[in-house]
């Protein structure tokens, strides 16, 4: 059971299914595509390259205080224009991962051209970092996605704030969808965030989904 409103938990349940996709079922084909996909992946692993370290890779725990992330192309787009146009910020990293909608490069270099998912780092302020990930990453992809990441910061005096969107016809409110002011901005916080959020918290029993879940 959460203890509070936006915590993660799991429950397997399948509760809340549709009746069309609780009554199909999987056939030999597309059990033979999940399979041929799933060994693709195990073949080419995410991994995290950084700009600074020799060898593209991080050996020591990044200090990091702050650490943006804009999830999905409406949440990167945002970011684009918003923070990261101007000269106060520079590419240190990225994130090279492969499934059926994403398919990075296979070079070493780190250019906004070579991977959907990059790494900026403040000028002014170097502990503050800020992933940009337009890129689809699978559900078996995710907690590895995490790992890597995350493995390469520091975990004390962190803040991490998660940029993401979702539908308005997704959005479940007693009030008609048609007459709410679009977009709008709605904010989740762990019990250990104890600064005032800029916007009002999203109500029960609206949830994130996916990597921003994640």
């Amino acid at each position: 059971m959460a203890t509070f409103f936006g915590e993660v938990v799991v429950a397997p349940s399948r509760a809340g299914l549709d009746e069309e996709e609780e009554a199909r079922e999987e056939t030999p084909e597309d059990r033979e595509i999940r399979r041929e996909l799933e060994k693709k992946r195990c073949r080419r692993e995410i991994d995290v390259l950084w700009t600074w370290k020799s060898g593209g890779r991080a050996e020591e725990p990044l200090v990091c205080s702050r650490f943006i992330v804009a999830i999905g192309r409406n949440a990167a787009a945002f970011v684009s224009s918003f923070i990261l146009d101007s000269v106060c910020w520079e590419v240190v990293g990225v994130v090279k991962l492969w499934n059926e909608w994403c398919r990075t490069s296979s070079t070493t270099n780190v250019l906004p051209t070579d991977s959907f998912c990059l790494f900026y780092r403040l000028i002014s302020d170097p502990t503050v970092l800020l992933c940009q990930c337009s890129c689809y990453v699978a559900e078996d992809q995710q907690f590895q996605w995490l790992e890597k990441v995350f493995g390469c910061m520091q975990k004390e005096g962190l803040q991490v704030t998660i940029l993401s969107t979702c539908p308005v016809a997704d959005y479940k409110t007693q009030e008609s969808t048609l007459t709410l002011a679009s977009p709008f901005l709605k904010a989740l916080k762990t019990k250990e965030f104890q600064e005032q959020v800029c916007c009002p918290l999203l109500e029960q029993p609206n949830i994130v989904r996916d990597l921003p879940a994640a």
